[in-house]
């Protein structure tokens, strides 16, 4: 068998022992990627062993809030643990986003323990050509 070594992992295990499983007011945070493509800005949350239904997205103004709980798996009373290293309870983010975008049209995917959400770029922050009149003293912007 392979053994690798991480000297933070250790150091990571002891924190989150310390401190216990997230929870609803000290949430633990989640890693994300956040990228544009094309007309949407797309941001990808990695949340394995979360069910769908245990995910909460709020939108308030431009503020995004994704939250989460991964719960304890039930088993038999005759289980005994030997080793326990998946971080149980609550985990939060929040991003701050930019008023070029759409929240009113946010598209959610869960699939693979990875929360997907695609938010489109609103027309208003899209490039556009504005036509400029000659002698008529009135510009014309077209979208």
């Amino acid at each position: 068998m392979l053994m690798r070594t991480d000297p933070f992992r250790e150091l990571d295990r002891l924190t989150q022992q310390l401190l216990g499983p997230g929870t609803w007011s000290r949430p633990s945070a989640m890693p994300m990627d956040a990228y544009r493509e094309g007309d949407q800005y797309v941001v990808a949350f990695d949340l394995p062993g979360v069910t769908a239904d245990a995910i909460d997205i709020d939108v308030e103004r431009n503020m995004l809030t994704v939250k989460a709980e991964r719960r304890p798996v039930v088993k038999a009373d005759d289980v005994q643990m030997e080793l326990s290293e998946r971080p149980l309870g609550v985990f939060s983010r929040q991003i701050v986003l930019a008023d070029t975008l759409d929240t009113e049209r946010i598209q959610a995917d869960y699939d693979a323990g990875v929360l997907t959400l695609r938010i489109p770029i609103a027309e208003r922050a899209k490039p556009r050509k504005i036509s400029i009149g000659v002698g008529t003293g009135h510009k014309e912007i077209s979208g």
